[in-house]
């Protein structure tokens, strides 16, 4: 397989490259190349644009161009690249800043220069240290050595080869595409290529059992994820969507995060970008962005690229996957992917079904979530891809195309609610219209760790939450203070958790983030209270009594406790228990 940077490929015929008929917009239409298909890259013109083959009919071939095709013209050459669009997988993804073909950003001033071609080179070297002698036998997926960089990376055997390791380098720094083994007369370099639209082979797809802690407390405890889900963040304008993918890149506790910005506004994704430069990261004491990899197609750039930059952005999390490690993938959103679906085939003349989407948009938005799984890998290790999409509803209307289909192919769903999030109140993840069909397994992993607790508590906190919201409308009719006591005690329980426990604050040092045993704490203290008032009622104590305690030590402990105390907590629980002992 060739990269899309590798030479031209001439037609088995010997014949030369093929000509440019005509360009519509993005559209440009050849001349039949000897061993074209479908999917195949060309080059287009001097410039060498790239391009995709979406349609092949009879001696004519129809190219998508991934750039502006301003300066194409009929007669300019078309070059066979002998297979898909494919990108350069390597260490030096590590850090860097990609468009949707995976091409760097870093050095490429305002704008990417007209054919510029994937990731190539870094002009590094890295740190080499080989875990195999000559004469070993290995196969696919088997580790030929070590790579150092922030997270542990390894030279993995391709796949589809095996045999005896006929030689290889010694320790030391050596470059990206530098062989520094050869397994049979194939040479194994740090980097390679492969497809982006082929998910990579693995042993077997693993159950995902294993909690992925994102360090927000509303994901976390109500609709958990596993490593190896799948989940949609569906949000109308405004309701935080970037900012909660944000947070989970930052926080999330995986080995590689992915982040795809795809179609998304250019200062977002600046910002998304110097805050990941800025940030520490806990793991390793560096810098965040070390442990990165960022796919940026904003809206500024070619649409077509667009389409292809999920599949980009899951095939680079995949080479890391196999490698043992845990990636996630946030790609933002979907639904401008969907739109570079809808306007390329309507440009191709698709029969347009539910709002000009095309009738294989269901399919398409399968066969991206799909890839999303805890695998065992060809070298018998196991690593997973956690995939978690934004999807953008125009008006929140949650029954168009691309988020009604969505919700049936993932895992988990954190619907945003735009009444949260004009209230400030962050994450807006709407307890209501949210679920998880992972919340088994992980507590059942939860358990397996240590904390057999953990199921009755989410299940508690979505009992109370819901039932102050079944009371809510009433309130607003009658006054609280016309309910029974319980009752009145019930919504003063949805006040405590919903800002004492679910609500966070994003740019708060102590609060941004919360680890599993902070919010254990902070649950347990809001029970243990809420407990306590409805015990006083039910002993004879006036509903209003009870109301009027002080709780603002309790509601304050999310900001007053570190991201991994829980001190303060029970301080801070001990003391409103004090308060409601006083109370007659």
């Amino acid at each position: 397989m060739t990269s899309p940077s590798a030479a031209p490929v001439q037609g088995s015929d010997g014949a030369g490259p093929a000509h440019i008929l005509r360009v519509t917009g993005p559209l440009v239409e050849i001349d039949r190349t000897p061993g074209v298909a479908m999917h195949d890259m060309m080059l287009l013109g001097e410039e060498r644009l790239p391009g995709e083959v979406v349609a092949i009919r009879g001696d004519m071939v129809t190219v998508q161009a991934y750039e502006d095709t301003g300066g194409l013209a009929p007669g300019h050459p078309a070059r066979h690249q002998g297979g898909p669009l494919a990108v350069r997988l390597g260490p030096g993804l590590l850090g860097g800043v990609f468009d949707g073909l995976l091409r760097p950003l870093a050095h490429a001033g305002d704008t990417l220069l007209a054919g510029a071609q994937s990731a190539g080179p870094d002009g590094d070297c890295r740190g080499f240290t080989p875990r195999v002698t000559k004469g070993t036998r290995v196969a696919a997926g088997d580790v030929l050595g070590d790579i150092a960089a922030a997270v542990p990376l390894r030279v993995l055997v391709p796949p589809g080869c095996s045999g005896v390791v006929r030689r290889v380098a010694p320790p030391g720094d050596h470059s990206e595409d530098m062989v520094v083994a050869a397994v049979d007369g194939q040479g194994v370099a740090m980097a390679q290529s492969w497809p982006v639209r082929r998910p990579r082979p693995v042993a077997g797809r693993l159950a995902a059992d294993q909690p992925l802690h994102t360090g927000q407390r509303a994901v976390d405890l109500l609709f958990p994820v596993a490593r190896g889900g799948a989940v949609a963040v569906p949000g109308g304008f405004g309701t935080g969507k970037t900012m909660l993918l944000q947070q989970i890149a930052k926080w999330c506790d995986v080995d590689v995060i992915v982040y795809v910005g795809c179609g998304e506004r250019g200062n977002e994704m600046a910002d998304v970008i110097e805050e990941l430069s800025a940030l520490t990261d806990p793991r390793t004491g560096g810098r965040l962005a070390e442990r990165t990899v960022t796919i940026a197609n904003t809206s500024n750039m070619p649409m077509m690229a667009r389409e292809a930059s999920v599949h980009t952005g899951t095939t680079v999390a995949e080479y890391f996957r196999d490698m043992g490690l845990d990636v996630v993938v946030i790609a933002d959103s979907t639904s401008r992917w969907a739109e570079a679906l809808r306007e390329f085939a309507s440009r191709m003349g698709e029969l347009p079904a539910e709002e000009g989407y095309p009738a294989r948009l269901a399919s398409e938005l399968a066969a991206f979530y799909e890839r999303a799984a805890a695998v065992r890998t060809l070298g018998g290790t196991t690593g997973s891809v956690t995939v978690i999409g934004a999807v953008s509803p125009p008006g929140g209307d949650r029954t168009e195309p691309v988020t009604a289909h969505t919700e049936r192919f993932v895992r988990c769903l954190w619907s945003l609610d735009r009444d949260l999030a004009y209230a400030r109140h962050y994450p807006a993840v709407s307890w209501a219209e949210s679920f998880s069909r992972d919340a088994t397994a992980v507590a059942a992993a939860h358990a397996r760790a240590g904390d057999p607790r953990w199921a009755e508590r989410r299940e508690r906190v979505a009992g109370l939450l819901a039932e102050a919201d079944r009371l809510a409308d009433l309130v607003e009719l009658v006054g609280v203070t016309a309910l029974p006591p319980r009752e009145r005690i019930s919504v003063l329980a949805g006040r405590l958790l919903r800002e004492g426990v679910i609500q966070q604050n994003a740019l708060s040092p102590a609060d941004a983030y919360s680890t599993p045993e902070k919010t254990a704490a902070l649950v347990e203290a809001a029970l243990t209270v809420i407990d306590r008032c409805f015990a006083l009622v039910d002993s004879g104590v006036r509903a209003g009594a009870v109301e009027a305690v002080d709780f603002t030590p309790l509601l304050r402990a999310r900001e007053e406790a570190g991201p991994g105390e829980s001190a303060p907590v029970e301080a801070a629980r001990d003391t409103v228990l004090e308060r409601l002992g006083e109370t007659r």
